[in-house]
């Protein structure tokens, strides 16, 4: 075979297209094996994000954890939304703008929320978020201003929903272990502990009326824990977060939070009607203003003290009790009222002492009243109704 045959047959197509399939596969071979060897390295390389199972932490420490990680799903976190009119020279639209946020509880499985009444105050729209991350529209429910009270409802699956757990706030000491959940400034999840610094503290509502019994705590709450839940050491809802004490309205020490028998009490009525119902006696009473006017100008006794009757509604409480309005006698001089200085054990000081002391009865309790007239002690009796209307 001549040297010119031997070259062509060498260098025929199929051969060279031979050896250059050998060469892919050895290239894509040595690339694969490359990339291969990277990742690996990259994976090795990389730091492992799971927690480690520590060894070196206290027994009260691992209760902390284990607390927030038992009572954290039953945390929501509350945003709230504005809807306003926005006038443009073509159309007008409305516009939705973040208002506000703050944190509440899981109340039930029917994906009922409850949180503070002045966090959903203004609030034209509002979502909850789960612990999951999933986020709802909540409807509104019910609403109890003088209590800060408010309950929420959002349509999640019940698998999805884990009800805080409830306690009870009549036998709480002072220096007890406290745990506060919620969301302070947008934060999610976010966990302070302290103790009960206070008991039997008192704070105005956005009507004017006083919360009683307040539990004050020096765990952290900063705006956006208002409506989270206030953990005993068991894990137990104790109070709701509601106020911090602060002319800067940030963190200085001092918190709040409204008991959780109060919670208790008049959650199930937002839910059932809507609002609190609260017990009656069927009267108007005169300013308490008014009354300190007339012990300052001698017309009570210095040490009196209690609600005076100004109306009574026929065929009320007040009425069946035997109360006496302020009327004129047959001469035309102006006869002071009844004044009620006593609801069962209850001393009544002013319009606040008689609503909480009616607030702990209900509908067809019967009370016993002390009362002030012309100057002379009397007791009398009665059952309280639901309020009715002054016809």
């Amino acid at each position: 075979m001549t040297p010119e045959q031997q070259s062509l047959r060498f260098d025929s197509p199929a051969r060279k297209s031979s050896i250059s399939q050998k060469w892919l596969i050895i290239i894509l071979f040595v690339l694969i094996t490359v990339m291969t060897y990277e990742l690996v390295s990259r994976k090795l390389r990389q730091p492992d994000f799971r927690i480690p199972e520590r060894t070196d932490l206290t027994q009260s420490e691992l209760r902390t954890i284990e607390l927030f990680r038992e009572s954290s799903p039953s945390v929501v976190h509350i945003r709230t939304s504005e809807i306003a009119l926005e006038a443009g020279p073509l159309s007008m639209n409305l516009q939705k703008t973040p208002q506000g946020s703050g944190s509440g509880f899981i109340w039930d499985r029917k994906g009922h929320i409850v949180t503070n009444f002045h966090v959903i105050q203004k609030a034209d729209e509002v979502s909850v978020t789960l612990a999951d991350n999933s986020t709802w529209k909540a409807t509104y429910v019910g609403f109890a201003p003088s209590k800060d009270l408010a309950v929420l409802k959002i349509n999640a699956p019940s698998e999805q929903l884990r009800p805080i757990k409830v306690g009870a706030s009549t036998d709480l000491q002072v220096g007890q272990t406290v745990l506060a959940i919620g969301n302070p400034f947008g934060l999610d999840q976010t966990l302070t502990i302290g103790i009960i610094s206070g008991l039997g503290r008192e704070i105005i509502s956005v009507t004017g009326r006083s919360i009683r019994n307040v539990i004050q705590t020096d765990a952290a709450i900063n705006p956006g824990n208002s409506g989270g839940p206030l953990l005993d050491s068991s894990g137990l809802l104790i109070g709701m977060n509601t106020a911090i004490y602060s002319s800067s309205h940030v963190y200085a020490g001092i918190g709040y939070a409204v008991p959780v028998d109060l919670v208790n009490r008049f959650v199930p009525q937002l839910i059932r009607y809507g609002v609190i119902q609260i017990p009656s006696l069927n009267f108007t009473g005169v300013d308490d203003f008014l009354t300190r006017r007339l012990r300052l100008n001698n017309l009570l006794p210095r040490d009196s003290h209690g609600v005076m009757v100004r109306n009574v509604i026929p065929g009320g409480a007040a009425d069946l009790a035997g109360l006496e309005a302020i009327r004129l006698d047959n001469k035309g001089n102006l006869v002071l009222g009844d004044l009620i200085m006593q609801v069962d054990q209850m001393p009544i000081s002013d319009a606040n002492d008689l609503l909480d002391a009616l607030e702990s009865h209900k509908v067809g309790d019967e009370v016993t009243l002390i009362v002030l007239r012309n100057n002379q002690k009397i007791k009398l009796s009665t059952k309280l109704q639901e309020w009715k209307n002054e016809q």
